[in-house]
Order: structure tokens, then C-alpha cells, then sequence
């Protein structure tokens, strides 16, 4: 499954509302934020991490 930079992959609902009230709309927008900073998000789970790290790594990029 290849990911889009222009949109985020598919993780829960409440991850996803996490990314969007912290501002994070779109997949290129997360290269480089740190693992910890995404963690603390209300709604944000260890699976959602390791999720867009993955859809980063498709890229050549990760979380910082």
C-alpha cells in the first residue's frame, strides 16, 4: 500500500481527530516531528505511531 505525502494514512478515528486539532492535515506535514511530541496528542496510540512511520518511511522520511 503506497501513501500519499498529500494525505494521512489510515489509522483510527480518534488519532486522526488528534492530527487534525494539533494542525496536521497531511502526511509531509509530520516529517521530522518528534515520536514524543505526536504521543502526547489525546487519542494518539502506539499502533497510529508506528502506522505513520511506516506511510513516512514509503518516502524516505520518518519522525524525528
Amino acid at each position: 500500500m503506497t501513501s500519499s505525502l498529500d494525505t494521512l494514512p489510515k489509522i483510527g478515528a480518534p488519532a486522526t481527530r488528534a492530527l487534525h486539532d494539533a494542525g496536521y492535515t497531511a502526511l509531509r506535514q509530520l516529517a521530522g516531528v518528534p515520536r514524543a511530541d505526536l504521543a502526547k496528542l489525546h487519542g494518539m496510540g502506539p499502533k497510529a505511531l508506528v502506522t505513520l512511520q511506516a506511510a513516512l518511511e514509503e518516502h524516505g522520511l520518518g519522525l524525528g
